[in-house]
């Protein structure tokens, strides 16, 4: 019997001891896009044998795990200070989670204690189990377009089984609305508010797998270097000088809010960040400005930015 590539689905459930299988059930279910899994990731090793005759060696493996990548779309889940359905994913890419009770839930970098989530992931009643999962994700926003979040995670390698998908309840994961004035403001780029075309933003976690002798298989997020760009109108010298910018020592911050109800209003705040090379494009016969930026800590750490879900 044929299996339908369409009839995919991924179920997520943050795991309480690491790599313990959470059991994620349908109501776990994740609306994703752009969805795709890597079920075999290994390293090969080759015996490189020295024989009278040609041909190949004998291959084997080693340090096998899974590699799962798929596209949120940026919103909230509809009630403030609920975590949308995919804040387990978040924690699991180095983040923690504070909740205010019906006002606020808000995702900050860690360097320690990190998250991690079970995956399910059925492709038409073939189930691949991916447990210990931790990984990374960027931030696509785009005017015109639905912002989202690309997650890549690496998870222990299961042996996939015959299992008849869930019914699946999906929560928590509110209408997104487009990326455009009226939807999106309070944009300010080193407190300069201009003409906003787009950001981007990579956490760039640094994610290792390890599976060493007498220890327990890990997936190890060892660094971080977040960075991005954002695209504006070009302004003048006069309104804001982003050359000398990126020629001083000083940061500034990188800001906007996403959203206009509560329960779907996302706040990206990036309060120390260092601008280099600013380069001119054009779009509709306007020169715009592209200026790329990292994302720094203060002397407190952890703080490099913020998404606020209110």
């Amino acid at each position: 019997m044929a299996l339908l590539s369409r009839k995919r689905l991924i179920l997520a459930k943050a795991e309480s001891v690491y790599g313990t299988d959470a059991s994620p059930a349908g109501t776990d279910a994740v609306l994703v896009r752009n969805l795709d899994i890597t079920p075999i990731s290994a390293d090969v090793v080759s015996r490189d044998l020295i024989r009278p005759y040609m041909g190949n060696s004998d291959q084997l493996i080693a340090n096998s795990r899974v590699e799962i990548s798929f596209e949120v779309e940026l919103a909230g889940s509809g009630t403030a200070g609920t975590a949308p359905r995919y804040g387990a994913v978040l924690k699991a890419c180095g983040l923690s989670e504070t909740t205010v009770a019906a006002t606020s839930v808000t995702y900050a970098p860690v360097s320690a204690s990190f998250s991690s989530v079970t995956i399910y992931f059925n492709a038409d009643g073939l189930l691949h189990k991916l447990t210990g999962c931790r990984g990374t994700f960027t931030m696509s926003c785009q005017v015109g377009q639905i912002p989202v979040l690309q997650f890549q995670m690496t998870g222990v390698y299961n042996a996939p089984t015959d299992t008849a998908a869930p019914a699946v309840t999906y929560s928590n994961q509110a209408a997104p609305l487009v990326f455009r004035d009226g939807n999106t403001s309070a944009f300010q780029l080193l407190s300069y508010a201009g003409c906003l075309m787009s950001v981007d933003f990579n956490m760039a976690n640094e994610v290792a797998y390890r599976e060493l002798i007498g220890c327990t298989k890990e997936v190890l997020i060892t660094d971080r270097k977040p960075a991005g760009t954002a695209t504006i109108e070009a302004p003048t010298i006069a309104a804001k000088d982003f050359f000398a910018a990126s020629l001083a020592t000083t940061t500034g911050n990188l800001t906007f809010l996403h959203g206009t109800t509560a329960g779907n209003r996302v706040t990206f705040t990036a309060s120390q960040v260092d601008v280099a090379n600013p380069t001119y494009s054009d779009t509709d016969g306007v020169l715009m400005l592209s200026v790329p930026y990292v994302a720094l800590p203060t002397t407190a750490g952890n703080d490099e930015l913020s998404l606020a879900f209110t």
